[in-house]
């Protein structure tokens, strides 16, 4: 199988039947082997009767649970199910049109690096909808923090952005690691990568905000930092 999609939902019972539509469409145009798998994190809404009820050529695993967990929590789960040579996830949305996959995929099969992170903040992103001012700010503010304090490579320009693919077998592995169930499991995967050796490289993406968020900066705040607490005292233990 060539590449394994992965999209975590969380009550996105209005968006998730184009979100496969698209995947399935970009599998088809470019003659892809692949499958599309959507975890529905304990949605309240129809999420999951509505993903198990879209009409595609291809495969379609849809996997629910019954309490939300987080974001962290959802892809590890999609993961650990794959099968793909490559494996990407990307948030519900369509905030990042599904060619912009090739761009990382190049990168993966010409053995450039090991894990391609799309980036909406470095030469060559098109920005079709930016961010609010209050989030721009919060992003650099997190940007600096992760760098300064988490000793994140400071090339990476975009550490959350929702679009990121992966070796299957690096992908597999380091899931199979990672414990953060929220926002910030984005973070533990690149210090894990990091430690092991494992080359990430980012590529530009054309970018459309979805102000239909999951995440809000105040009040997701008291978790994300949280998180990345845990994530630095298990890092240092390590």
């Amino acid at each position: 199988m060539d590449l394994s999609i992965v999209i975590p939902a969380y009550d996105e019972s209005r968006k998730i039947a184009g979100d496969i539509k698209a995947a399935a469409d970009f599998l088809a145009t470019h003659k892809l082997v692949g499958e599309i798998i959507v975890v529905d994190d304990g949605s309240k809404d129809k999420t999951a009767e509505t993903a198990e009820n879209v009409k595609v050529s291809h495969h379609v695993k849809v996997i629910r649970y019954e309490q939300h967990r987080g974001k962290g929590y959802a892809v590890r789960k999609g993961i650990e199910q794959t099968k793909g040579e490559y494996v990407m996830f990307v948030d519900s949305g369509l905030c990042v049109p599904y060619d912009d996959t090739l761009r990382g995929l190049e990168l993966l099969k010409s053995n450039s690096c090991d894990i391609a992170h799309g980036s909406r903040k470095m030469p060559g992103c098109r920005i079709e909808k930016a961010q609010s001012l209050y989030r721009r700010i919060c992003s650099k503010i997190f940007h600096w923090f992760v760098i300064h304090d988490l000793k994140i490579p400071p090339e990476l320009t975009d550490t959350q952005c929702g679009f990121k693919i992966y070796k299957g077998e690096v992908a597999r592995h380091l899931y199979g690691q990672c414990i953060t169930d929220g926002f910030m499991f984005d973070i533990e995967i690149i210090i894990l990568a990091q430690k092991e050796g494992y080359r990430i490289k980012e590529f530009p993406i054309d970018w459309t905000c979805d102000r239909d968020s999951r995440l809000s900066p105040t009040r997701s705040s008291r978790r994300v930092l949280s998180e990345l607490t845990t994530i630095k005292r298990t890092m240092a233990d390590k």
